[in-house]
């Protein structure tokens, strides 16, 4: 899901306060993508801020089920879209579903079991391996380790009516860049300590402050005249446990590494929503009315839909930003009754640009009846 704060004091029809992952007062829509495993977005909803999220999955799927006629669906989800009604919803009519289960809020057995160094398999062999005992080299780092559990009618907090597949996967790569990015957090949290002790207190979640820990009273047990603030170990030690394992549920009956490689492709989602608000400079707005509202992120669906089809048509040789901000200097300059020439540098995407749409602007005169015809050919 994605937020849009919209800057306004209004809050009425889709515009009302919810709990905005900014942490900013302002009133919030959140938008929803489907996306299909090529990363092409198919379908979005949009609801108020102040909605449970999970509430537009189901009808979502409906109607890409109605208007694409497929008979098979496999929805892919985080957590945070994982309820047991979307998943029971999608345990029907030939739908299924991979969804992310968090390792640490699983039964006390099952997360032992997750975590546990022997049993683990790779794709296409029928040994069985002990991560504890792999070495950081290239060819490990490339490989996706799983093993899988089956749970019946339970999702490991309580009974649920219907049966289910446990697969975790572990990787080196997602372990390193898991401790990467822990190290930077608690790099941030040491300067905090020496420079913003009184922003310490509050944090979120997955907030790098959650490695302070505060101490209040003296080794006697008495109050200290002063706050000490330092690196909580065991919070780290605690948190270290999970790296580079991954965890789903799912009623598939595939083959799991090639399971957890579909639920990998989960990124492309993220990166959307990244390049929407980065790129396409979705947000902040300032719109009041519904109407306008929906216009918005129409068109912001739409930037991506053509942004992922060009990407595709470009074999995914460029990044985003080497796309877009090409685009963007793509200009011609007039010259009177000449016609026009280029005013950006040729390059090998600029190539490429022409080649897919069928047309060139870069050469060094261009004549007003060929822009005409451009123009022209693009509207049909």
């Amino acid at each position: 899901m994605y937020q849009l704060l919209f800057e306004t004091e209004c809050q009425e029809g889709l515009k009302q306060y919810g709990p905005s992952k900014e942490h900013r007062p302002s009133p919030i829509v959140e938008m929803g993508l489907f996306i299909d495993r090529s990363g092409i977005p198919l379908a979005f909803c949009i609801h108020p801020g102040n909605t449970n999220e999970q509430t537009t999955l189901i009808p979502l799927e409906e109607q890409i089920l109605r208007d694409f006629s497929l008979s098979k669906f496999i929805v892919c989800t985080d957590a945070g879209l994982s309820s047991e009604r979307n998943r029971k919803f999608n345990n029907f009519g030939g739908r299924c579903f991979i969804t992310t289960q968090s390792i640490k809020k699983l039964k006390k057995d099952l997360r032992q079991w997750c975590l546990e160094p022997t049993g683990w398999h790779l794709k296409d062999s029928l040994d069985t391996y002990d991560i504890s005992r792999l070495e950081d080299t290239a060819k490990n780092r490339s490989r996706l380790f799983y093993k899988q559990l089956y749970v019946e009618g339970n999702d490991g907090k309580r009974d649920i009516d219907f049966d289910q597949t446990l697969i975790v996967t572990y990787s080196l790569k997602y372990r390193n860049y898991q401790q990467q990015i822990r190290n930077q957090q608690i790099s941030r949290a040491m300067k905090a300590i020496d420079t913003e002790p009184k922003r310490i207190d509050k944090h979120s979640q997955n907030d790098y402050r959650r490695f302070i820990k505060k101490t209040s009273i003296t080794a006697d047990g008495e109050c200290a005249a002063n706050k000490i603030y330092e690196i909580d170990q065991d919070a780290v030690q605690e948190e270290a446990q999970y790296d580079g394992f991954y965890a789903v549920y799912t009623n598939l009956d595939d083959d799991p590494s090639e399971i957890a490689a579909v639920n990998q492709g989960r990124w492309e989602i993220e990166e959307s929503f990244r390049i929407m608000k980065s790129e396409f400079e979705a947000r902040p707005v300032y719109l009041k009315r519904d109407d306008r509202i929906k216009a918005h992120f129409t068109t912001c669906f739409i930037a991506l839909l053509i942004y992922r089809i060009l990407e595709r048509k470009l074999d995914s040789q460029f990044t985003c930003d080497e796309i877009i901000s090409t685009l963007r200097k793509m200009r011609v300059t007039s010259i009177g009754n000449e016609g026009y020439v280029p005013s950006y540098t040729r390059t090998r995407l600029t190539d490429a640009l022409h080649e897919y749409a069928g047309f060139r602007t870069d050469y060094e005169l261009i004549k007003k009846r060929t822009i005409k015809g451009i123009c022209r050919h693009s509207k049909e």
